[in-house]
């Protein structure tokens, strides 16, 4: 992507509220909206459930693209509503796919996802970390111009996303934060799916924590 504006790269954010289904429960959750880019264009991080919402925060800037950190329904249930305002193409790492046909069966995002892959826009460079533990082809973004990282739900402030659903690992989502996110700089921000923001060192330093606390509910 070739960014069209020549203003600083920013980060808005919103919240939207709705219902998330997985095996069979629903949860009514508020999640974060992430936009990055500048005055001219931006991409859009998920696209949870009201496509008016996210459409306040984007305002009447190109979005380049709508980047899914994974398919919970939560994360994708405004997807195509936002795709058909916007235009912008949908991008979803493949490896999510069992998650995603439990909200689109039939219908198939536009471009993969990739570890490691970049995407530019409003002269910062986005790169891929496929994060898979929470869901299967999980990815967070790491914006190393800005100091930041939009994680989804693989890590919030106290640790990592919940992995007591289907298609979810405990163990791979702490090999996956410990290979991905903990080599960021200490005072990387993360803006995560739900809740308030954390830092990488923050973490780091629970990471022991994190461990001991499952070890603990496994033997109870």
């Amino acid at each position: 992507m070739t960014p069209s504006g020549t203003s600083r790269a920013r980060i808005d954010h919103g919240v939207t509220t709705g219902i998330f289904e997985l095996d069979g429960g629903t949860w009514e959750v508020d999640n974060n909206v992430w936009v990055l880019g500048d005055d001219h264009e931006c991409v859009v991080f998920d696209a949870p459930h009201d496509a008016d919402a996210i459409m306040q925060v984007v305002g009447d800037r190109t979005v380049r693209a709508i980047l899914l950190t994974h398919a919970h329904s939560d994360h994708v249930d405004a997807v195509f509503e936002l795709k058909e305002r916007t235009g912008a193409p949908i991008y979803l790492n493949p490896d999510d796919r069992v998650l995603w046909d439990l909200r689109h069966q039939g219908r198939s995002w536009d471009e993969d996802l990739a570890d490691g892959q970049t995407i530019e826009v409003a002269g910062v460079q986005v790169r891929v970390l496929h994060t898979p533990g929470h869901a299967p082809g999980a990815c967070c973004f790491s914006v190393p111009e800005l100091g930041v990282v939009f994680t989804g739900d693989t890590l919030f402030e106290g640790g990592p996303g919940a992995t007591g659903r289907s298609y979810s690992s405990f163990e791979t989502i702490v090999d996956s934060i410990t290979r991905a996110l903990l080599p960021l700089p200490d005072d990387t921000v993360v803006h995560t799916g739900h809740g308030g923001d954390t830092t990488i060192g923050a973490e780091r330093a629970d990471r022991q924590r994190w461990l001991d606390e499952h070890e603990a509910s496994a033997d109870d």
